[in-house]
């Protein structure tokens, strides 16, 4: 079953602004303050910029691929089925992460109401939580678009009025030893800070959700990207700026300390109560989120399957919700919060860096039904700097989280060679990409491995809402022609005749004559490199059409460029009015800015088949 597309960009937009503005900028601000002193805001403005190729390369994948799913679905579809268990995974354990680290938010904001409130308190508070969001996402709690909306705004507004009333009473001197640690704190710090970016691809998840996704997608994490950006920079700003470093160093309450110093016992109130929301909505959508992995795993049998069971009463994978609890209950019980907040940071920068490689065999691999309606900036070289940037970030957050990435990584491989290698056989656009270059079978014809291209095919007619025509459903059945030698167009005459013969019950040597007869009568090239002859024929209720390639040209006369496409029109006098809104389509077509290019770099006779089918043209109302 299909799911609704309800979602605008201002849902987008909400959905990646809502699941940056959480820990990451209530909690973490001042455990980042004591690694690297005022220059914590170089390191979130460092980590905003390398989450940038992640944010490109997602925007292109999903604009491809608006699929449930997100990161999982691209990266087991471009690279196969081992780096899609790790990159399932890994999506599973990085949100669950993130969703834990909200949950020790709501607990450390205890001690707001109780200073002395104990680490093992603020756990148990945490883990009380997760319980209670647990059973909310069993039952079906959903979040409406518009409440979403409203909680953003409020999330906005709140933060707004605290940089407003925080920046006149900033003390200069907070920043005169602006960098003590040196910059390989800041780089250090980056690293650690990088989960504060995390929810800006969230959007990815629910791409099947949204309405004109090769729009809305990009535009809204975009616009999510700036304005939170620019949220992160200011708060740390004049949070450094108004509150004295031994108090915020550590802090787990560090903005409202600000808000302390600059709105009074208010001020703490109204920024407590904004964080509270901001917790809540990370973590409830969190588990939903996080649980969306292993649901889908499940159905692809990656995982056992029991994980897709969908609970009868409520319609929601409880089992999947109930493992992803008890995974996030136990690293909030057994990690300290910079380990925590590290290892999240680890698992999504682990994330990225599939993210970025998968952009380069999606497009090296030279697939047409791939089709981005966002095309990525400064391929590759920003994918390629963002693969060694995320790779030295990793390196950078220290031994557990390393232990930890280089343990998830072995359970990944061990699990995909013990269970899933022998359950899926789907051929990823990485083996494609090797059988193309490997196998000249390939190029002249061989149709092995369209599987991945008729499944994508699949996506981009729902993503544009093509309904076939009359002449789609003529173009899916017509026979086609695809010649490597340069030949005369009496040659390629006698051959369509001999196709179209074995499609209609009219004698091969007839509709030669009629072709040869046509082209007598004037010229069929109608345009540089392009011929579409047409003849009519004696009957009733008779069309039919035929695609030809020709890569060295067809040579009409000597007036004439040597013509690579062609489509052959047949038809009775009674289908006249249909002959000309053919010969209309066929002009569409043609006239596309990237028609030529998908037309010549076509592999094989079904690739050809699929430039026209997947043509932008306007359909008519079947």
């Amino acid at each position: 079953m299909a799911l609704k597309k309800e979602l605008g960009p201002a849902g987008v937009f909400c959905i990646a602004a809502g699941a940056m503005i959480s820990s990451g900028l209530f909690v973490l601000p001042g455990i980042a303050f004591a690694k690297a002193g005022p220059a914590m805001i170089l390191a979130y403005l460092l980590a905003g910029v390398l989450v940038i190729p992640a944010m490109l390369s997602k925007a292109e994948l999903a604009t491809a691929m608006p699929k449930a799913g997100g990161s999982y679905f691209y990266i087991e579809r471009s690279l196969g089925s081992l780096p899609g268990t790790m990159a399932g995974l890994a999506n599973w354990f990085s949100l669950a992460l993130k969703s834990a680290f909200a949950l020790i938010g709501i607990g450390a904001f205890a001690t707001l109401i109780r200073p002395e409130t104990s680490d093992i308190e603020i756990k148990a508070i945490a883990i009380a939580f997760c319980v209670f969001f647990s059973v909310l996402n069993i039952v079906g709690v959903r979040h409406v678009g518009r409440i979403q909306v409203l909680l953003v705004g409020i999330l906005l507004g709140t933060l707004g009025l605290y940089i407003v009333l925080a920046a006149p009473v900033m003390k200069h001197e907070h920043f005169a030893d602006f960098m003590p640690h040196g910059f390989g704190s800041v780089l250090a710090t980056a690293a650690l800070v990088f989960v504060s970016f995390g929810g800006l691809t969230k959007v990815a998840s629910v791409a099947e959700e949204i309405k004109n996704p090769g729009r809305n997608i990009p535009l809204g994490m975009f616009l999510a990207f700036v304005v939170v950006m620019i949220i992160y920079l200011l708060v740390t700003f004049v949070t450094t700026g108004v509150v004295e470093g031994g108090a915020l160093s550590n802090s787990l309450v560090p903005i409202s300390l600000g808000a302390k110093e600059s709105m009074g016992l208010a001020g703490v109130f109204i920024l407590g109560a904004g964080a509270m929301l901001a917790f809540i909505t990370t973590a409830n959508s969190g588990i939903l989120s996080a649980s969306r992995s292993p649901m889908a795993m499940g159905r692809d049998d990656l995982l056992p399957r029991f994980l897709g069971r969908v609970n009868r009463r409520f319609s929601t994978p409880h089992v999947s919700i109930i493992a992803t609890s008890i995974f996030m209950m136990v690293v909030i019980a057994f990690l300290s919060i910079e380990n925590l907040v590290k290892t999240a940071s680890t698992m999504m920068i682990l994330m990225f860096l599939l993210v970025n490689v998968s952009v380069i065999i999606m497009r090296v691999s030279k697939i047409q039904n791939y089709r981005p309606v966002f095309h990525c900036p400064l391929y590759p070289w920003i994918q390629i700097g963002a693969i060694v940037s995320y790779v030295f970030l990793i390196i950078e957050m220290g031994a557990v989280p390393l232990l930890i990435t280089g343990g998830f990584g072995a359970l990944a491989v061990g699990w995909y060679l013990l269970y899933g290698k022998v359950r899926v056989g789907r051929e990823s656009a990485f083996i494609y990409l090797v059988r193309r270059i490997t196998s000249r079978k390939l190029a002249n014809g061989q149709t092995k491995g369209r599987a991945l291209e008729q499944e994508l095919k699949k996506i981009v007619l729902e993503r544009e809402g093509i309904r076939g025509d009359r002449f789609d459903k003529l173009i899916q059945d017509c026979a086609i022609l695809d010649i490597d030698e340069s030949i005369r167009a009496k040659d390629m005459f006698a051959r369509a005749a001999r196709a179209l013969a074995d499609h209609i019950d009219i004698p091969e040597n007839k509709l030669f004559e009629l072709l040869l007869a046509r082209e007598k009568e004037s010229s069929t090239v109608i345009q540089p490199g392009l011929a579409i002859p047409h003849i009519v024929v004696e009957g009733q209720n008779i069309f039919a059409v035929l695609m030809i390639r020709s890569k060295a040209g067809i040579i009409f006369s000597e007036l004439h460029q040597p013509v690579r496409t062609v489509f052959v029109l047949i038809g009775s006098r009674d289908q006249r009015n249909f002959h000309l809104r053919a010969l209309m389509a066929i002009a569409h077509i043609v006239e596309e800015p990237d028609f030529e290019k998908r037309w010549m770099e076509a592999a094989n006779p079904e690739q050809l088949r699929d430039v026209v089918l997947l043509s932008g043209r306007t359909r008519e109302a079947v």
